[in-house]
């Protein structure tokens, strides 16, 4: 009786600088910023360190990597709307691009290397206020201002024990029993806002973002 064949195995893709930052980005993801190393990803990758070299020099080329990767994952302001709605779109994108790799607000802004898809988000973000008619100034305000904001928001969001009523309700029994004795604007605000059915912190969002855009909307056409 003939040998059966062997079934088909599956190629391990070859090296390349995409699938080293690709793994980076996955490792970061799982573990945070400070598991990612050389040697570690030559282990996720099966390959030897040395191996790696020819693709990213060092562990600052790729941190450079891992960022444009997450800045290409963000949607620029899209054409066509208003500067508003179009700010609005881009934050609910940055929002969601640094939720799933929060380890990357640490590192964004600091890469002395930045490159093409960095740069080119960037410049959408500044030219979308500049064609809106902002000022030089104001479009430098509005863009520290909004992306202050989203950082901030998001590294609030992912730290906290829980964002809704339901996964909040451990937290609030373990302190609502002293809280209207001790911290009655707290409890009020925890019974009366918080603690109500379909509430999620995330919802703040929309909420603060519209509030700051429309305050640097007011100051663009005064100024």
């Amino acid at each position: 009786m003939p040998a059966r064949a062997a079934g088909p195995t599956k190629e391990r893709a070859p090296l390349s600088r995409r699938r080293a930052l690709e793994t980076a980005l996955a490792v970061a993801d799982a573990e945070g910023l400070a598991a990612v190393s050389m040697r570690r990803l030559a282990r996720e990758l099966g390959v030897e360190a040395m191996s790696l070299y020819h693709h990213v020099a060092s562990k600052d080329a790729i941190l450079d990597g891992m960022v444009e990767l997450v800045f290409g994952e963000m949607e620029h302001p899209p054409a066509g709307l208003d500067w508003k709605a179009a700010m609005l779109r881009r934050g609910a994108s940055v929002r969601a691009v640094l939720t799933r790799h929060p380890w990357a607000i640490g590192i964004m802004q600091s890469r002395t290397a930045p490159g093409p898809q960095t740069l080119g988000h960037l410049d959408a973000v500044i030219g979308c206020s500049l064609r809106a008619g902002f000022s030089v100034e104001m479009a430098g305000h509005a863009t520290s201002l909004i992306d202050s904001y989203v950082y901030g928001f998001v590294l609030q969001e992912v730290n906290l024990p829980s964002q809704d009523a339901g996964g909040i309700e451990g937290v609030v029994d373990a302190v609502l029993p002293d809280l209207p004795r001790d911290y009655p604007h707290l409890a009020r605000l925890t019974v009366e806002r918080v603690m109500r059915p379909g509430y999620s912190y995330g919802d703040e969002f929309d909420y603060g973002l519209g509030l700051l855009l429309d305050a640097l909307l007011r100051d663009a056409r005064a100024s």
